[in-house]
């Protein structure tokens, strides 16, 4: 883990990788999505117009592994020592990222104090989950898969297995929109790299579309590109 006081190691320039920072705070509204991107950016205003960045939104225990997480209008995250604020940046932004260290982020009047960082490569996973996936025009289940596997397609991706979370609403000064969860399984290192580096659908900068391993169903890291 790097100190603040310590420049880090940027990865080389065409790399993405998961910058992981540690963080106190101790709880968050469910819907954080936009109060945290938006914090970040007063920080570093070119994450907005960064292509490549995506933002993990913070997860806490009782939303297990994104399919659930805690109902109502008020509900709160419950944050533990070990939650961690993500941002998935090509290597070349790292050090541009550091800025966030020992700074406080006003997240929807919740303070997060940002600590240390650190670099997490990207993975070669054959299953791929992510927590909300915006897609247009979309009414129900069947629309949702039918829009996903064609925005793969485009982008080069063949994936089997597609699963789909229930709707959920992510709100934002602008309107609200629908989102869901999505897993599925790829067939190269390759098309996992791709699709991480690449994400899926819109708003990554909310954290759509931004996938993480799910290593249920396997591991592709000894399988030829």
């Amino acid at each position: 883990m790097i100190s603040q006081e310590e420049s880090p190691a940027a990865p080389s320039a065409e790399d993405v990788v998961d910058v992981v920072f540690a963080i106190t705070c101790r709880s968050l509204p469910v819907d954080h999505a936009y109060a945290l991107s938006r914090a970040i950016q007063a920080v570093l205003p070119w994450f907005a117009d960064e292509p490549q960045a995506g933002l993990h939104t913070v997860h806490g225990a009782a939303s297990g592994a994104g399919w659930q997480r805690p109902e109502g209008e008020d509900a709160r995250l419950q944050l533990s020592r070990r939650t961690k604020l993500v941002l998935r940046l090509p290597g070349h932004r790292m050090a541009d990222a550091a800025a966030l260290t020992g700074r406080t982020l006003d997240v929807a009047g919740s303070p997060m104090r940002v600590g240390p960082l650190s670099a997490r490569p990207l993975l070669r996973i054959a299953s791929l989950f992510s927590r909300s996936v915006l897609l247009e025009d979309v009414a129900d289940e069947s629309a949702f898969i039918a829009a996903a596997t064609e925005a793969l397609r485009a982008l080069g991706v063949a994936a089997s297995t597609l699963l789909c979370g229930r709707e959920v609403t992510l709100a934002t000064p602008d309107g609200s929109y629908r989102t869901r969860s999505l897993m599925l399984t790829v067939a190269t290192p390759a098309q996992s790299l791709l699709l991480q580096r690449r994400g899926l659908g819109e708003a990554r900068k909310l954290g759509c579309g931004v996938f993480i391993p799910h290593k249920a169903i396997g591991d592709l890291s000894a399988s030829p590109d």
